[in-house]
């Protein structure tokens, strides 16, 4: 036998009713727009004339207007309880009205009838009127139907049940609540506090933290990682509710969740990456099942806009990074410039298109395993344009020139690249056989330079200084440096529409320790 739970509700009159109160309880739980529920309004009348002196009789409805509507249509002796917070219907479990319960002096449960079975109403009524050793109702039995289904009760509305499940007791939920009045706009409210990249943002009520906790079985208070400058404790809760505000899905978050944990690694450096003045930001690569399971764009228009889970899910990071971690621009956030990518930048890898084999295999990964990587990057896409080269030698040249640009053209050992390799250019690649490996050797054969030509001069102070430079060989000065100090530097992904030449490349930022290292970590897909 369980406990039915304790509750105090107001009458019409405001009075305040509790359950348990000593004796036996009869309590009903209806709604107004339900057929069934005005069905057994009558029937409820009966019971309340033959037993309301012997037993603690409670009938709640779950809206105001509906409660009314109830009270002028049926005009019943007994009162009608206000349950329009949901908080008994959620309380007790139910979801289909009408719901009666039958409970002893103790407040346990006795029985419970859903919905209207007339045989059922009908033997409870001789139950007990049996058991108070008075008359039963006086009912004709036979003209009421032999069953009727109830309705659905508002408490396990998918909206808001996940907010009485949010106000529960045993909520997961433990961040600071803001209240703010109800004449202020939500909206303008997240902006003024800070809270915003710039962009409007979706309220992260309790109910939708709720259902973005949904997509992870991790504990809401584990704490992911520890989030510079300002070294908050990102734990899944606050992830969950800077997803909120992105407008990601509960699907998104292992996802993000993976981000974070590996933009706050010591090879990453998330505090350099967004201190410098240089305007780096993260950018995000994902491979594996999840992409396809969560509808990722990675074809056309791949690194623009029109997706909402390659959109959200960057922004969420970036959320993060500024709500929990506290890097904001004016503050620890110096960049000179910016860039748009300091608003969103992920996008999955066309692993399918790929015929070298996916980025987190070539890192380390298992083709099934779900990974997200996070690169470092100060610029992108620029787009390398290359409409008439018929061979891979030609193409790879072409890349290579474009990729040249990255920094300053006179930079060589400076940075990384990302290449986003669209697939009328893989085709041609691979038509001569071209590995990554090839790729990579021909871009670093193309731009390679004597140093004497990346030395200062009138053009450009960029490079090698003169004073460097008049202390070496002539011999020294003819060796070639090519662009990037070791072809690992060049990362290479497949993405974008099967129509068009045009492939990209996000420039990166200052590489090994000095700097950030690409980080790889595999989603926990729930």
């Amino acid at each position: 036998m369980s406990v039915l739970p304790a509750f105090l509700l107001n009458d019409e009159n405001g009075e305040g009713i509790s359950f348990p109160g000593g004796k036996m309880a009869l309590i009903c739980l209806l709604k107004e727009d339900c057929p069934t529920c005005n069905e057994v309004m009558p029937v409820l009348e009966s019971f309340y004339r033959a037993f309301g002196d012997r037993v603690d009789f409670f009938v709640a409805g779950q809206t105001q207007e509906g409660n009314v509507r109830l009270r002028e249509r049926h005009n019943p002796s007994f009162a009608i309880l206000d349950d329009t917070s949901l908080k008994v219907s959620f309380a007790y479990d139910i979801d289909t009205v009408p719901s009666l319960f039958l409970s002893d002096e103790q407040g346990n449960l006795e029985k419970q009838l859903t919905g209207f079975v007339r045989d059922e109403w009908q033997q409870l009524a001789k139950d007990l009127g049996d058991s108070l050793d008075c008359a039963a109702p006086t009912l004709d039995w036979q003209l009421l139907p032999a069953w009727r289904p109830g309705c659905g009760s508002l408490s396990v509305d998918p909206l808001i049940a996940d907010r009485l499940r949010a106000e529960a007791e045993n909520s997961p939920l433990r961040a600071r609540k803001i209240e703010i009045a109800p004449a202020i706009d939500e909206f303008e409210f997240m902006f003024e506090q800070g809270f915003s990249d710039g962009l409007p943002l979706v309220p992260p009520t309790p109910e939708r933290v709720l259902r973005m906790l949904s997509g992870t079985q991790r504990d809401p208070q584990e704490v992911v990682a520890v989030m510079p400058p300002n070294m908050g404790d990102a734990t899944v809760e606050k992830i969950a509710i800077n997803a909120v505000m992105a407008g990601g899905k509960p699907e998104y978050l292992p996802v993000i969740l993976a981000a974070v944990e590996a933009v706050c690694t010591d090879e990453y450096n998330i505090h350099g990456v967004m201190a410098t003045t240089m305007g780096a930001s993260p950018v995000m690569v994902v491979n594996g099942p999840i992409r396809e399971r969560i509808g990722m764009n990675m074809k056309l228009g791949v690194l623009g806009q029109g997706s909402r889970a390659n959109a959200t899910i960057g922004r969420a990071l970036r959320l993060v990074i500024r709500n929990v971690g506290g890097a904001k621009p004016g503050g620890t956030e110096r960049s000179t410039l910016g860039n748009p990518m300091k608003f969103t930048m992920c996008f999955p890898e066309w692993e399918e298109r790929n015929p070298w084999g996916p980025l987190h295999v070539e890192r380390g990964f298992d083709e099934n395993d779900s990974v997200v990587t996070v690169f470092t990057m100060t610029s992108g896409p620029t787009l390398i344009v290359d409409q008439s080269s018929r061979t891979a030698s030609q193409l790879a040249g072409s890349l290579g020139l474009g990729l040249e640009s990255a920094f300053h053209p006179k930079a060589h050992y400076a940075t990384e690249v990302l290449l986003v390799v669209c697939p009328e250019h893989v085709d041609t690649l691979i038509r001569d056989g071209y590995t990554k490996a090839d790729i990579r050797a021909r871009i670093q054969e193309v731009t390679k330079r004597p140093i004497s030509e990346l030395v200062e001069d009138e053009v450009s102070a960029v490079g090698f200084s003169k004073a460097a430079a008049n202390s070496m060989t002539e011999e020294a000065l003819q060796k070639e440096l090519p662009k990037f100090k070791r072809d690992e530097d060049i990362h290479i992904v497949v993405a974008g529409a099967d129509a068009g030449k045009f492939s990209g490349a996000f420039h990166g930022w200052a590489t090994g320790e000095i700097g950030s290292i690409p980080v790889s970590r595999k989603i926990e897909e729930v």
